[in-house]
């Protein structure tokens, strides 16, 4: 028996059950905090997409992280096939080299969402993310939530969505399952978004009814003096990667984008200290604060598998061969503004500089990190 009764396909069921293990039913426990301390779920903005191919034991089984836009997961299908294809022509395949380099060279040249190859389908699935927000702001990692990697190197770590089969047949625990419910419902509110994307938002909740949850990821958000909170940066796999990503803005980006006095870059150069440092979920610094949140994430289901790109959803890159023929079709413009030209060098070889200091100063601290260990008693106390 379901919420919505017998015989029902299992893209629009929401099966709950026991989770195994005391990390899975602290994470539950955590769940059901959260649902009280930040009670209302909003839409973080624009969606990500991954590619995933269907597996043969059921699901969709994710094959890259995430990107920004449909294009830019096409380009990365389109690099995964040529690597199937180079697998094929060593092992000896002929012919599968050749469906694999024809898959290629169609995403090459074609916008296309869904392809079969040796009887396999690959699509661009669309993923929804959402942040909870409570009377002190967006939700920050949870305790359970995995934060490893040392500071500076998260972005060295597998992506967390890869491999993850999307299967609405797998069970979850009682509160994620109620958020899975929860965000199944969620529709673009009238004059929150252009009257097309609203429409599409309305449509997907009839054509894919049914969703399955992907492995939280984490964003800065940022508060103004208004105390409006608002999304600074994209998600990230894990809160470091995301703390790393506002170190590099506050050392590298702020102070050339901004134009900042020697006194404000030191300002923001010990806030991305105090990150580094604490490894805490926020900070404050030039009048605003930021905070590491937490982004749930959602694949909506329907009866064909996971939702792929919306027709409303940004994607303003042609694929790789559609922009080589526009570019020489149009020429290399000069508008003669070399003034800009050379502001934008400048700019350029500014943050050049200081992503080589950041980079230098990240390799002294890791190496006074690992004297300091490997000196005897550093681990006593």
């Amino acid at each position: 028996m379901n919420a919505y009764g017998e015989g029902l396909p299992a893209y629009r069921t929401i099966r709950m059950t026991v989770q195994d293990g005391p990390i899975a039913a602290f994470a539950d426990e955590e769940a059901w905090r959260a649902r009280e301390r930040y009670p209302t779920i909003v839409g973080m903005g624009l969606p990500a997409f991954v590619g995933a191919k269907e597996s043969e034991q059921g699901g969709w089984e994710i094959l890259r992280s995430a990107g920004d836009t449909p294009q830019s997961v096409r380009d990365s299908l389109g690099s995964y096939f040529r690597g199937l294809a180079k697998e094929a022509s060593a092992a000896g395949r002929a012919a599968d080299r050749e469906k694999y380099r024809a898959a290629y060279e169609k995403l090459d040249r074609v916008a296309v969402d869904e392809l079969r190859v040796l009887g396999t389908r690959y699509r661009v699935v669309r993923v929804e993310q959402f942040i909870r927000l409570g009377p002190d702001g967006p939700e920050p990692p949870r305790p359970s939530d995995p934060d490893p990697g040392e500071v500076g190197e998260a972005h060295r770590l597998p992506s967390r969505v890869e491999g993850f089969v999307i299967d609405p047949y797998t069970g979850t625990g009682m509160a994620e399952g109620l958020l899975k419910f929860d965000l199944m419902q969620f529709v673009l509110k009238a004059g929150t978004a252009p009257p097309e994307m609203r429409g599409d938002s309305l449509r997907a909740v009839e054509t894919h009814p049914g969703g399955v949850l992907l492995p939280a990821e984490f964003a800065i958000a940022e508060c103004g003096k208004d105390g409006q909170w608002k999304p600074h940066s994209g998600s990230a796999p894990t809160p470091q990667a995301a703390r790393d990503r506002l170190a590099i803005d506050f050392r590298v980006m702020k102070p050339v984008l901004r134009r900042l006095s020697d006194g404000e870059r030191a300002e923001y150069a010990k806030a991305a200290d105090r990150l580094d440092e604490k490894r805490g979920a926020g900070v404050s610094v030039g009048g605003l604060r930021y905070r590491v949140a937490r982004v749930e994430q959602l694949v909506r289901i329907g009866p064909d598998g996971p939702e792929g790109p919306r027709p409303s959803d940004f994607d303003p890159d042609p694929p790789i061969e559609v922009q080589t023929r526009e570019q020489g079709e149009e020429g290399v413009a000069d508008d003669g503004d070399d003034e800009s030209s050379a502001e934008l060098a400048a700019d350029m070889r500014e943050m050049k500089r200081l992503l080589d200091k950041e980079e230098a100063r990240r390799a002294a601290w890791k190496q006074r990190k690992k004297t300091k260990g490997s000196q005897p008693g550093a681990d006593a106390g």
